[in-house]
């Protein structure tokens, strides 16, 4: 990071047109820029303070300028005990806060191979499969593992922490990127999620390589997105910040996804011969699932240990991924067999009851439609028994999707928490329930989720599956406007399993 003055990014802003006004005199443009943050406890002497968010309070802007901040950014003028305090009011904070941490760090995403993930499911698994294949390829030569930015942990070689969010906000994303390059790392393997797209937290970066999985209906509420159109055009804007993208060809609106890939080379997967990675001949095995993969270069058999007959179209992407990035096939086999992704298609089964229980991720429609007909199609014998709950304030129409998908296959049905937020969670269980109610499948809320997984596991025997679902190995609930520590559904699964 280069020395600058508070004039450098007033400057930079204006280049993008986004200052609508300011209160800077001569003495201030001078200033020497040390730091760049939107969390007051994280500001240190010397730095650019940027408010934004909707639980934004002048408090924290307060906090901000005692611990040394030397400016605030803003789309609004704050009353604070100084009124005189340097300030650029802009017209768009998110696109400010992108420019200016890609200025703050030197945009070190140009040093690094990234690779972007996008979806409405899979995401999780396919950036795992990629890390597992790429620090197999790193080792091979001697080098450092790969980085990685996930909705279960990032990794960036000086940071590693479990995830709030998918992706970070580009203040934050940046500084991952940049913490990747000063720890040695080559690759980076981050999920690119429609919120990140379409408020700007990739604006200004190309990825060397962005993966289209599919595309479902989801996250449509007041808060995320309006409706379907406004969420897949976010997803499509990845299409147009890469240098190759790869496009499942079995995605629905697959012809519009590749028709939005414009100055970018195309490549193509999935299980339609017509793909440039054609994945055949998938085969349950007693530990895991093979398939046969054709390629431009040649033509090999794989194997993955996660169960799901969806999680092939995954490995696919990844293969189809290190296609354009010319990873030989023995570290894509080699990661693909050994890959494992915390709290996605985790199997469990009792030592004593031969209960089984599939932890899993699933949230969404599309995830939940697939994770239940493979569970059939793999344990054909087995009755499921579901376990799930929606969060609060987003995603409203999860709560009757998922519901009808699980009233359909299930033979009981456990309601429970799952990030309620700011909403009170009795409501979202009733409303749930309410739509259970139409499938006629027995059902039970049941608050405490620790509670309805132990119940759900007593009731179990050598014919029941389990698919507990929506936390995986996450740690934390969601309450009000704080993340409460917990344990995770696998530590309560291995609990009260045996």
């Amino acid at each position: 990071m280069r020395e600058r003055k508070l004039q450098d990014y007033l400057l930079i802003l204006e280049e993008y047109k986004l200052v609508e006004s300011m209160n800077l005199k001569e003495d201030s443009l001078n200033l020497d820029v040390a730091y760049l943050s939107y969390d007051s406890k994280d500001m240190k002497k010397g730095g650019i303070f940027i408010c934004k968010g909707a639980h934004f309070l002048p408090k924290y802007l307060d906090e901000a300028i005692d611990k040394g901040a030397i400016c605030y950014i803003s789309e609004i003028e704050y009353d604070i005990k100084n009124l005189e305090f340097p300030h650029i009011i802009v017209s768009d904070i998110r696109r400010a806060m992108a420019v200016l941490a890609n200025f703050y760090y030197d945009e070190p995403w140009k040093d690094l191979k990234l690779i972007g993930i996008t979806g409405t499911k899979g995401k999780s698994t396919t950036t795992y499969y990629m890390k597992y294949i790429l620090d197999h390829y790193l080792n091979s030569r001697g080098k450092s593992e790969s980085a990685i930015i996930s909705s279960i942990e990032v990794d960036d070689g000086v940071i590693k922490e479990e995830s709030h969010i998918t992706t970070p906000e580009s203040l934050m994303l940046l500084r991952h990127f940049h913490n990747a390059l000063e720890s040695g790392k080559e690759y980076l393997t981050m999920e690119v999620s429609s919120q990140a797209l379409k408020y700007h937290r990739t604006l200004g970066i190309t990825f060397d390589v962005a993966c289209f999985l599919n595309i479902g209906e989801d996250h449509i509420s007041p808060i995320e997105h309006c409706d379907f159109d406004d969420y897949f055009d976010a997803k499509l804007k990845l299409m147009s910040q890469c240098k190759v993208a790869c496009v499942n060809i079995n995605s629905n609106h697959a012809d519009e996804i590749c028709d939005s890939v414009v100055g970018a080379k195309l490549i193509t997967f999935g299980t339609d011969e017509m793909a440039d990675i054609y994945g055949y001949r998938i085969v349950k095995e007693e530990d895991g699932i093979s398939f046969h993969v054709r390629t431009p270069n040649y033509t090999e058999k794989f194997k993955i240990s996660m169960a799901g007959f969806f999680n092939v179209e995954n490995a696919l992407a990844a293969i189809a991924t290190c296609h354009a990035l010319d990873i030989p096939k023995e570290s894509i086999y080699e990661g693909l067999l050994n890959a494992e992704v915390p709290g996605r298609m985790e199997v469990f089964i009792g030592e004593k009851s031969k209960t089984i229980v599939i932890v899993d991720y699933a949230h969404n429609r599309m995830s939940f439609e697939k994770l239940f007909t493979s569970t059939i199609k793999e344990y054909p014998d087995r009755k499921i028994i579901a376990i799930y709950g929606c969060p609060g304030k987003k995603a409203i129409a999860r709560r009757q999707e998922l519901s009808e998908i699980a009233g359909r296959y299930a033979k009981k049905i456990y309601i429970t928490e799952e990030d309620p937020g700011e909403e009170a969670l009795e409501d979202i269980c009733n409303e749930i329930a309410k739509y259970i109610r139409r499938t006629g499948c027995p059902y039970e809320i049941i608050f405490d989720r620790e509670v309805a997984i132990r119940k759900a596991i007593e009731e179990g025997d050598e014919k029941t599956i389990i698919l507990l679902t929506g936390k995986g190995r996450e740690t934390r609930q969601r309450r009000g406007t704080e993340y409460i520590e917990c344990p995770s559904d696998v530590d309560f699964v291995l609990k009260y399993l045996n």
